[in-house]
């Protein structure tokens, strides 16, 4: 171990989790200038520690930061501020409540329009169906919104539709679009994002924005969350990043969304350690709660498919043709962009996969990284072909927390919902995966998730596929430095190393050494970007 120049700025003694696997476990860890200086025994490490050094004995286990691969914070930050309620199930979990919610926001917001967010009727069992005329008797001359839990869905009444400027002859968005009555008139839903973002415009002031993204950050550092992708990066935001650079406590990496224009002004990899566009986003197919996802087997006829609006035999439908998405990937992927496309059912899967294999023979690249996210269908045959090209995948194991019964009982029944979201089989290629919670779809629970995945219990408490279940290591990894991969991160971040930034977590106590079905109980005591402790903020 390299002796000191000098001494460290901090010192932590206690039971370091590192994730390398050339030293797996230390009992120390020193800290100067924001890097990592040494990892190794209280002996090694004691040598750093000099008069004005914070020395720390910490009681609970010492992990590198918690990377989320797959988020949505610039977007959770108006999500869960003052200006858009907060009704999802796992706030609302009763109708009534949800609809008590709606009602005082018309009231109280009036004029300024309504706009609520986490609308599931999954979950919250007894919601009315959401159509126009019902969003028009609760708001008859104000604007009023509601967003699907998911995201994927958006509805609005007439003012609200005013308000954003849409008419019957509004065209649909690429890759999205409004829906419509027998007549041509818009029927008060927005389908994807290119729909939906449009009616939140009045949601978002951009006075009040960094107060926003700074409550933002800290719910991130206090689920020991280091790190976070973007995965639907506006331009229109990176003056504001670039202001707030150096108050930022989660480094972010970014995805922009592809658009209609199929251009962007960022070149690959543009920024730093802290603030870097890595990729493009790109939406196959939509949510299985909303019945968009494309399938080769059908939704079940059932009482919640019935609720969400599924055809019965209906095998959901994709966002893009084949020739869409050869366009879109072969405009960006040739510009050295990695790609991350949102895809849940088998039959997307496919036809990304073929969009990948094509332009990575016309265009051969080593170290690609790219990636489907979700992947909720995903078969274990397409997994290996995913590995084979050097796909890697990120999955929603959170899914199975929330909604793993009606995945079963209500979707897709035992044989296709019960194995949903395969990351045994993921890891099995040898692919390296991440874990992640699509954030504000279900709270930022980075230690829930590696519960889940090596636990895959439902609400009912039935394993799903018990074949399918990750070890803890294995759960950890995808939380840390796998998913660090994913955002081309890895040699800056998610593991102890000397030389790596000083981002970590302390819990309270071991996952390894905790019951599997615990390890989502441990508490996150502190978090550390670069050394300096962010979790909780001192004062």
């Amino acid at each position: 171990m390299t002796s000191p120049a000098a001494p460290a700025d901090l010192v932590l003694y206690g039971t370091v989790l590192t994730v390398n696997e050339a030293q797996p476990t230390a009992e120390a860890v020193a800290v100067s200038g924001g890097r990592i200086v040494a990892v190794g025994s209280r002996a090694e490490v004691a040598a750093w520690a000099g008069p004005g050094t914070d020395v720390r004995e910490v009681d609970g286990c010492i992990m590198p930061g918690f990377v989320e691969a797959h988020g949505h914070p610039l977007m959770e930050a108006v999500a869960l501020s003052g200006r858009i309620v907060d009704i999802r199930p796992v706030t609302l979990p009763r109708a009534e409540t949800v609809l008590d919610a709606i009602g005082a926001e018309v009231a109280r917001r009036g004029a300024d329009g309504a706009f609520l967010n986490g609308w599931d009727p999954l979950l919250q069992h007894g919601l009315p169906d959401p159509t126009l005329a019902w969003l028009d008797g609760l708001a008859p001359d104000t604007p009023l919104v509601i967003v699907h839990n998911s995201g994927h869905k958006a509805y609005f009444n007439s003012a609200a539709a005013r308000r954003a400027g849409l008419t019957r002859d509004t065209p649909d968005p690429k890759g999205a679009k409004y829906g419509r009555d027998a007549d041509g008139n818009l029927d008060g839903t927005a389908e994807e994002t290119g729909a939906v973002f449009p009616l939140l415009g009045d949601a978002i002031a951009v006075s009040d924005y960094p107060a926003m993204l700074a409550a933002e950050c800290a719910r991130l550092n206090q689920a020991g969350l280091t790190t976070c992708s973007e995965m639907a990066f506006d331009p229109m935001f990176r003056p504001l990043l670039a202001q707030m650079h150096d108050q930022l406590t989660v480094r972010l990496r970014t995805y922009e969304m592809s658009t209609a224009e199929l251009r962007t002004d960022a070149v690959p990899s543009e920024g730093d350690d802290m603030v870097r566009q890595v990729g493009i986003k790109i939406w196959v197919d939509g949510s299985p709660w909303v019945g968009n996802i494309d399938l080769t087997f059908p939704y079940l006829d059932t009482d919640a498919t019935r609720t969400i609006g599924v055809v019965p035999g209906s095998c959901g439908h994709a966002n893009y043709t084949k020739e869409q998405l050869t366009e879109i990937v072969g405009t960006f992927f040739p510009q050295g962009w990695q790609l991350a496309c949102h895809v849940h059912g088998d039959a997307g899967v496919d036809t990304i996969l073929d969009v990948y294999e094509e332009v990575l023979r016309t265009h051969p690249r080593d170290d690609h990284r790219l990636r489907l996210e979700h992947v909720g269908a995903i078969t274990p045959e397409q997994l290996r072909r995913a590995h084979a090209l050097g796909v890697t995948c990120s999955l929603f194991v959170d899914h199975l927390h929330y909604w793993g019964d009606v995945l079963v009982d209500g979707l897709f029944g035992p044989e296709h919902g019960s194995r949903w979201m395969p990351a045994g089989s993921a890891v099995a290629t040898g692919m390296r995966i991440s874990l992640h919670n699509d954030p504000p779809v279900t709270p930022e629970e980075p230690l829930r998730n590696i519960s889940v995945a090596v636990t895959r219990t439902a609400p009912s408490g039935r394993v799903l596929a018990p074949d399918e279940r990750l070890t803890v290591e294995q759960g950890i990894r995808a939380q840390t430095i796998d998913a660090a991969w994913q955002l081309f991160a890895d040699n800056v971040i998610g593991s102890l190393e000397v030389g790596k930034y000083a981002d970590l977590v302390i819990v309270s106590g071991d996952p390894r050494e905790t019951a599997p079905e615990a390890i989502a109980d441990l508490e996150v005591r502190a978090t550390f970007l670069a050394g300096r402790q962010v979790y909780p903020k001192a004062g």
